[in-house]
C-alpha cells in the first residue's frame, strides 16, 4: 500500500474551496463625478475660449487662447474617463468598473 500525504491533497473540505471570489463591479461614483465635471468644465472652457478669441473679449486674443488651451487640458482626461465609465455601464467587452482607477486618497474628492 502506497503512502499518501493528506496535508497536500485537495478535497471538498478544503477552506479555499468554501470561500467564493466576488468581483466588486459597483460604479465608482466619486471618480465618475470627477470625470464628468472635467468633461463639462473642459467643454465650457473650449467654447468660452473660442468665443473670447473670435470676439476679442478681454482686450486681445491671448485670453481666449488661454481659456481654450485650459479647456482642452480639462476635456481630454474628462472625455477619456467618462467614455470608460459609459462603456462599462453598457457592458461592452473589455470594460468594467473593477478596472476603473480608484482615487480614495485624494483630499479634494470629499466634495463628491
Amino acid at each position: 500500500m502506497a503512502y499518501v500525504d493528506h496535508a497536500f491533497s485537495i478535497s471538498d473540505d478544503d477552506i479555499m474551496m468554501e470561500t467564493s471570489y466576488v468581483v466588486q463591479n459597483r460604479p465608482p461614483i466619486r471618480e465618475i463625478g470627477l470625470a464628468v465635471s472635467l468633461l463639462v468644465f473642459g467643454t465650457l472652457g473650449i467654447v468660452i475660449g473660442t468665443f473670447m478669441t473670435a470676439n476679442k473679449v478681454g482686450g486681445d486674443r491671448a485670453h481666449g487662447v488661454f481659456f481654450a488651451i485650459l479647456g482642452s487640458i480639462l476635456f481630454i482626461p474628462g472625455f477619456y474617463y467618462t467614455r470608460i465609465a459609459y462603456f462599462a455601464y453598457k457592458g461592452y467587452k473589455g470594460f468594467s468598473f473593477s478596472t476603473y482607477r480608484r482615487f480614495e486618497g485624494f483630499p479634494f474628492l470629499f466634495l463628491f
